[in-house]
């Protein structure tokens, strides 16, 4: 079969032919239809994070699989120890000793792919494998954030902010929208990403926050040291900053630096149920989402154009 390797970090994508993986005790195998190009294969092709090399990259994957049919693959895999507290909670992205496709286990920039369980595969019925795809980490991860912040915007008049239009940030408008009663204003730099954001029903996208106002909730998909600065600066007294985005940042928390009761947390892809439900509410509300499809042979291109910040919306892998 065909394989897109990392061999070494900073350095191009291999092309390998492998032997299909045989399913051990308890595995699956599945073959790959589509993968999502996701910003944190390139934290993993640039070194930042990941396990050992050689690896082949991808988490965002839908699958055939002899059984179920066409499935979404859960990434996230947990140690799944009797003792575990987030594996027992199926919250599997936050264990300790989780290993993800992709990241740590080879994942689906190949045309088979070996799953360590059937518990991690979420048949998806009719819904478009290409589309599809990108709900396994965009998707879910932009769901979860979604749910942390709600209880913020409970009452009359909330209003959040998204930091970053990118593929996360979209998915986070068109949740927050269906799942609050909020006035919802998108941050970016970038004029085709602000203008996705309002089709998509933002109420307002700007490339600064009006001085002086504050808001209920802000979920940061950059997570940078500037981004970090706006929302410590913008959040409400007894609101909420959700940081999702990878971009390493920091921002000094105390009583009289943070206003008063403020939350701060970070949120990290989804669990299990939330997966499932995220597929129910796809199927009964639908989303939109910007998907340009390339061939898997392309993915060392995919890779470049994501990290010059080409790709508008998702990059997804057909194989």
């Amino acid at each position: 079969m065909k394989s897109l390797v990392l061999v070494n970090v900073t350095e191009p994508l291999v092309a390998e032919e492998r032997n299909i993986p045989v399913a051990g005790p308890g595995e699956e195998v599945i073959k790959v239809i589509a993968c999502g190009v996701c910003h944190s294969d390139i934290h993993v092709a640039d070194g930042h994070f990941g396990g050992p090399l050689p690896i082949v990259l991808g988490h965002e994957v839908v699958g055939e699989h002899p059984e179920l049919g066409r499935v979404l693959v859960y990434a996230p895999w947990g140690c799944r120890k009797p003792d575990c507290r987030q594996c027992a909670a199926g919250l599997e992205m936050i264990c300790a000793n989780s290993h993800e496709a992709g990241v740590v286990d080879d994942g689906g920039y190949q045309e088979y792919m070996r799953v360590p369980s059937r518990d991690y595969l979420f048949p998806i019925g009719d819904l478009d494998p290409v589309n599809t795809a990108p709900l396994a980490c965009g998707g879910l991860t932009a769901f979860r954030a979604t749910k942390r912040v709600l209880p913020h915007l409970a009452h009359k008049g909330a209003t959040a902010v998204v930091i970053g239009a990118g593929g996360l940030g979209q998915f986070a408008v068109q949740f927050l929208k269906k799942l609050a009663d909020v006035e919802l204003t998108v941050l970016d730099m970038a004029d085709d990403k602000l203008e996705a954001a309002l089709k998509l029903g933002a109420d307002h996208a700007v490339k600064k926050l009006p001085e002086g106002v504050r808001y209920d909730a802000i979920i940061d998909f950059v997570g940078a040291n500037a981004t970090l600065a706006v929302a410590g600066a913008h959040v409400q007294r007894q609101g909420i900053i959700a940081v999702v985005g990878l971009a390493g940042g920091r921002l000094e928390f105390g009583v009289g630096i943070i206003p008063s009761e403020a939350v701060l947390t970070s949120s990290i892809w989804g669990g299990l149920d939330e997966l499932r439900e995220l597929l129910d509410f796809v199927r009964a509300e639908g989303v939109e989402h910007l998907v340009e499809t390339m061939p898997l042979a392309d993915a060392q291109e995919a890779l470049d154009r994501l990290r010059r910040g080409e790709i508008r919306g998702r990059v997804v892998l057909t194989v």
